[in-house]
């Protein structure tokens, strides 16, 4: 992958993310933190290039660990450490490291005071397991932590937990350029604009530009969204879409429902 700046000289800080889980895999859980983990990632700085899905095989989380995190600046991962046999995303984590996987004190300290006495079972204590040299990720929905290795972030897959995860290790990552988004509403369907849009993407390779039809009160309509890391990159692309808009005669219903701004912030 070419390196990238900003006007600013900002470099891109590339990611990836693994979901681990074999009920993902069967239909029987649907995932609901790819789309927030991207949101969340490009609005601070990350770009996420890359999301893989990987059944609870050791063998399988190990490959696809060491190749992630070779390939970009941090690999995230969701599902796979909970109390159960099957939960064995910590323990690939290790090998793939080729470190040691212990019950760490830190993390049993945090632990105990989640549960009273009794309550800290073999099984929970299964989640206090942690890869030589791992910095803990807190958890302040239910005590257990996730962790860091490297540039491996691993955290739960129950979506409220890995989003507090993801508050709570966020402020340690390196963060790069924000992308940033226009967007042109177009009322006419999508085979009418893209001919246009080919043409206009081949003169700007460097702003990422994509089509997204849409129904709405019986019109076929097209959503036109640009987006760069370069203010003037982007401005320049905007206004070329605005010419090829014009010479099609679609300006009359076109409008431009965006502005410069991070993609995917609130």
């Amino acid at each position: 992958m070419t390196e990238k700046v900003n006007e600013n000289g900002e470099k891109i800080v590339t990611a990836a993310l693994l979901v681990i889980g074999d009920e993902i895999l069967s239909g029987r859980t649907k995932d609901k933190n790819i789309g927030y983990i991207a949101d969340y990632l490009t609005a601070i700085g990350i770009q996420l290039f890359e999301v893989r899905i990987v059944a609870d095989v050791e063998e399988r989380i190990v490959a696809a660990v060491n190749a992630l995190r070779k390939t970009h600046d941090y690999v995230f991962t969701t599902g796979g450490i909970g109390p159960t046999h099957d939960d064995i995303t910590a323990d690939a984590v290790a090998k793939a490291f080729g470190v040691s996987l212990d019950v760490d004190p830190r993390a049993v300290a945090v632990m105990e005071t989640r549960y009273g006495p009794g309550e800290f079972t073999p099984a929970r204590k299964r989640m206090a397991r942690i890869p030589e040299g791992g910095e803990l990720v807190a958890n302040s929905v239910s005590a257990a932590p996730g962790f860091m290795i490297g540039n491996v972030i691993v955290m739960a897959g129950v979506p409220r937990i890995m989003q507090v995860m993801l508050d709570d290790v966020a402020p340690r990552l390196r963060t790069g350029a924000k992308m940033l988004s226009r967007t042109v509403r177009v009322e006419r369907p999508e085979g009418a604009v893209a001919p246009g849009l080919g043409r206009v993407q081949e003169a700007y390779p460097d702003v990422q530009m994509g089509s997204y039809p849409f129904y709405e009160k019986d019109t076929f309509g097209t959503q036109l969204v640009l987006r760069s890391i370069n203010e003037s990159d982007l401005a320049e692309a905007l206004s070329a879409i605005w010419r090829m808009l014009e010479a099609e005669g679609f300006a009359d219903a076109a409008s431009d429902v965006g502005t410069p701004a991070v993609a995917g912030a609130n």
